[in-house]
């Protein structure tokens, strides 16, 4: 499955695995929210509630779409957040994987707390 999440300067796609917490996001899209910014990761609420699954993790590779139980909301990481530890990419609390971002996962970086953003299932 493969997404597309635009914002106001740009958009990039992820290609999700086909995990319970994947298929509930892709049944809840289209969806529009508002960005917000924490260190070098994006997060916005989703609408979409779900269980932590057995696999979550709290430090993931840069780039790695994620989804945060604890706030509803998809977690895109793509540099240090404030809580981690050198390099990593450390999540507020274990999250589960969906999958990762195609492309330069810098582009996030154009991402500013407060823009809209618009997530879309991408045609097959």
């Amino acid at each position: 499955m493969q997404i597309r999440i635009s914002w106001p300067a740009g958009h990039l796609t992820a290609t999700l695995d086909d995990t319970p917490t994947a298929q509930a996001l892709t049944k809840a899209l289209p969806l529009a929210s508002t960005a917000r910014t924490w260190g070098e990761e994006v997060y916005f609420d989703t609408g979409v509630s779900v269980p932590r699954e057995t696999g979550a993790q709290q430090v993931v590779d840069p780039g790695t779409v994620a989804f945060w139980t604890d706030g509803d909301a998809l977690a895109l990481p793509y540099g240090p957040t404030p809580i981690s530890r050198g390099a990593e990419c450390r999540l507020a609390s274990p999250c589960n994987v969906l999958g990762h971002i195609d492309g330069d996962l810098r582009l996030l970086a154009t991402v500013r707390d407060g823009d809209p953003v618009r997530v879309e299932l991408v045609a097959e």
